[in-house]
């Protein structure tokens, strides 16, 4: 049955549509159609590309290691603190990545709180690095994939967890046999918001990690090198590779995991 839409919700919803469309028809419009691809072969732009799609894909994966673990704990545990537990998690997705990425310097810089410790006993030094690129994405992406995969194992029937421990499974067991398969669908929607997230990620990227191409200078922050010199078509193609690969990968993960009936 159509539902007749009041004007008061339909006016403002097609102005919210418009105003999240038009700086994307903006950018395509302004897009230098002729010399397109002769930029988009220019080493500094494969490099950065490349970089980009490594390090966001490392850091999802490391979200999904330390994420779904957390979530699990978050929905499944009661433990006292618990609800500051979550609001600490959820604090990346508020806080301004510029000063995420003091933070992770304060942290885990060569001075840092726990940075020092690894520089000291392992050698290891995060900052200025293709690593140091991973932790800053996997910082401020962390919390969307577990925001995601608790909501999925809030939402899941325990009742199949309840069965399969009344059969014997022990916690383990249950855990990789019935509630990642339950949950598989919100653990992928997590891991495409954590991607995406991570992807795009500047603001703590250039504090904790800098800008150097080849080494730590991903797409975004290739955009405001780009933009800073003073090439606006350039940072329009550049910015235009990130738009294609996100709303590619997006589309393509929607339709195998996310389509809802």
């Amino acid at each position: 049955m159509r539902t007749r839409v009041p004007v008061p919700l339909l006016v403002p919803a097609i102005l919210g549509l418009l105003f999240l469309i038009l700086p994307l028809v903006g950018l395509l419009a302004r897009t230098p159609w002729a010399t397109l691809f002769e930029r988009l072969t220019e080493p500094g732009v494969v490099a950065a590309l490349r970089l980009s799609l490594l390090t966001s894909t490392v850091a999802t994966v490391f979200c999904l290691v330390l994420g779904v673990p957390l979530a699990w704990l978050l929905a499944r545990v009661e433990f006292p603190g618990r609800r500051l537990v979550r609001a600490l998690i959820t604090v990346p997705l508020v806080l301004p990545p510029v000063v995420g990425g003091i933070a992770l310097l304060l942290a885990l810089g060569r001075r840092g709180l726990a940075g020092q410790w690894l520089d000291q006993t392992f050698g290891i030094s995060l900052p200025f690095t293709t690593a140091g690129v991973v932790v800053a994405e996997s910082f401020v992406a962390l919390p969307f994939l577990v925001i995601a995969v608790e909501g999925a194992l809030r939402g899941a029937d325990s009742r199949y967890e309840e069965a399969a421990a009344t059969l014997g499974s022990n916690r383990w067991t249950t855990f990789t046999h019935v509630t990642l398969p339950l949950v598989a669908p919100g653990i992928a929607a997590g891991a495409v918001l954590c991607w995406a997230r991570a992807l795009g990620e500047f603001g703590a990227t250039i504090t904790f990690a800098g800008n150097y191409p080849g080494i730590t200078q991903t797409m975004p922050l290739a955009v405001y090198q780009t933009m800073e010199s003073g090439d606006l078509e350039g940072a329009v193609v550049l910015s235009l590779i990130l738009l294609i690969v996100s709303v590619a990968i997006l589309a393509g993960l929607r339709d195998r995991w996310l389509t809802a009936p």
